[in-house]
């Protein structure tokens, strides 16, 4: 074996996060995250498939109905999104009134687990913060800045 293995995948696409209501979804992140709505149209006999993105990202969410994604909600943190200045965006997401972790996680600043079982990351690097969408799933924002 030559270590080279001809897998064919080229990029991961699309994380998919279900939700209750795709209109009301689709308006939290456009309108109030500011995000780009990429695609959205009927597959499957009538299922609606929507998709949006923060503008340059090349991996799309899709807001799925729950029958494809699954229950909405949780504490389970499935996807992270990047941030070139984390105050600014902790900043407009509070200011927009988003569900967003009061204090950013960082140096001495405590952040729960991804799996939302009661535990904390003590001193986490680099600096993050949790929000939630409007069916309370949790994404996580981390300092790529």
């Amino acid at each position: 074996m030559d270590g080279h293995v001809e897998h064919h995948i080229t990029r991961i696409a699309t994380v998919f996060v279900p939700v209750t209501d795709q209109d009301r979804a689709l308006a939290f992140y456009v309108d109030t995250l500011g995000w780009e709505q990429t695609g959205d149209l009927v597959y499957g006999g009538g299922l609606r498939w929507v998709e949006v993105k923060p503008s340059g990202s090349e991996i799309v969410i899709a807001l799925v109905p729950p029958g494809e994604g699954g229950t909405p909600g949780g504490d389970a943190t499935h996807c992270a999104i990047a941030s070139d200045d984390i105050e600014a965006t902790h900043a407009f997401l509070r200011n927009r009134g988003v569900e967003a972790d009061e204090h950013i996680a960082g140096a001495g600043q405590p952040r729960d687990l991804l799996s939302g079982s009661g535990g904390e990351v003590p001193d986490p690097m680099p600096r993050m913060f949790f929000f939630r969408d409007p069916d309370g799933n949790r994404f996580l924002v981390v300092d790529h800045g």
